[in-house]
């Protein structure tokens, strides 16, 4: 099984233990065709399956959109395919990074957040600019209001 497929098996039991009551067996693994079976309570509380439910569905969002765009057809140029595969890796890690600084509460996971999304933002465009590709108009930061 993909990597991939695993991590899309991994959100979709997490999710599914949302509704089921405690004591009902759910998929807690699957990899490589091997699976793993606990309870919904062993997974997590219910109520904080519930409060965690808005972060998984943005991480699963940014995970899926990465994956997508990272799908370039090869050019035959490797440093621009290489690019081109890149930035949406990079652009995960700040999708990621902005829905933790939404639901996340320990501060110390905060600022490293914030650190991905500066460093992650300084990364892709030194690879855009070392290829000749433009730089993207500023921006507000992605946790941060455009009309602030």
């Amino acid at each position: 099984m993909s990597t991939y497929l695993c991590r899309r098996v991994a959100s979709a039991t997490v999710v599914a233990a949302l509704a089921v009551s405690p004591g009902t067996t759910v998929m807690a693994g699957v990899h490589e065709g091997h699976s793993t079976s606990s309870t919904a309570a062993d997974v997590a509380p219910r109520e904080k399956l519930t409060e965690e439910a808005p972060f998984l569905a943005e991480n699963d969002a940014a995970m899926t959109r990465m994956m997508n765009d990272m799908a370039v057809r090869p050019t035959g140029d490797v440093d621009r395919d290489f690019v081109a595969m890149m930035v949406p890796h990079h652009q995960g890690a700040i999708d990621m990074a902005v829905a933790v600084l939404r639901h996340g509460h320990n501060e110390q996971l905060r600022r490293l957040a914030q650190e991905i999304i500066v460093t992650q933002q300084e990364e892709i465009s030194a690879m855009r600019l070392a290829v000749g590709e433009p730089l993207l108009p500023s921006a507000p930061a992605p946790t941060q209001s455009a009309t602030r």
